[in-house]
């Protein structure tokens, strides 16, 4: 009960999307049968709490589940990309989570933020946070242009008075870009897809990326100690 209450009332102690890079963010998507969906989460969960946190160079996860049930995302932080390299890297990790291998990756990508709107915005991660996740397969070449695309219309997508903040984020590999959009409540977003207005928003990418996108609530999260 303790540990509770310090969480929910000391906020430095929330995950914080790293707006100045300050760590490097991993994003493992997995693709799930609904049915399954809750015993990944427990999965990845006891996985978190047994053995990734004790790891050096542990900062954060953040496990999201989507709503329509067929994705599960652990938003993960570390303080370098080498910490992060070292815990894929030890055996007995990979033995303690190995139930997760009976599990379908659909994407996993080491990122760094790239656009983040607006400035006054709260950026903590917290269980109940609400997210669209917008993901963007791009070839190389095209990245840093749809960098400065999504750079010039999130101001369009901002306009939406429940949507929070944008943060976009571009994978070090060069063939992925995502937006962690938190949101107040969902109950309008298909506002965001049908009006006329947000058109630009719809369009902007095409000819440079595929696009799909889900609808997550955060689940769990876990600071280092």
């Amino acid at each position: 009960m303790m540990r509770t209450s310090v969480l929910t009332t000391v906020n430095f102690t929330m995950p914080t999307i790293a707006k100045n890079n300050d760590v490097i963010t991993v994003i493992i998507i997995f693709a799930v049968e609904p049915e399954r969906q809750q015993e990944l989460v427990d999965t990845i969960v006891e996985f978190v709490e047994k053995g990734v946190k004790h790891q050096p160079g542990f900062v954060s996860s953040s496990i999201h589940k989507s709503i329509d049930g067929v994705r599960v995302m652990n938003y993960a932080q570390w303080k370098t990309q080498e910490d992060y390299q070292a815990f894929i890297n030890n055996s007995e990790l990979r033995q303690l989570g190995a139930k997760l291998s009976q599990f379908q990756i659909h994407e996993s990508h080491v990122y760094e933020v790239v656009v983040s709107l607006p400035d006054d915005a709260t950026r903590k991660i917290a269980k109940g946070g609400l997210i669209h996740l917008a993901e963007f397969k791009v070839k190389p070449e095209n990245q840093m242009r749809l960098v400065e695309l999504e750079r010039e219309y999130v101001k369009v997508g901002l306009q939406h008075p429940d949507l929070i903040s944008a943060n976009f984020h571009r994978s070090l590999d060069g063939v992925h870009n995502v937006n962690y959009g938190q949101w107040r409540t969902l109950d309008n977003f298909e506002v965001l897809v049908t009006d006329p207005k947000y058109k630009p928003l719809n369009e902007y990418w095409q000819g440079l990326a595929e696009n799909q996108f889900h609808l997550y609530e955060v689940v769990f999260t876990e600071p280092a100690d």
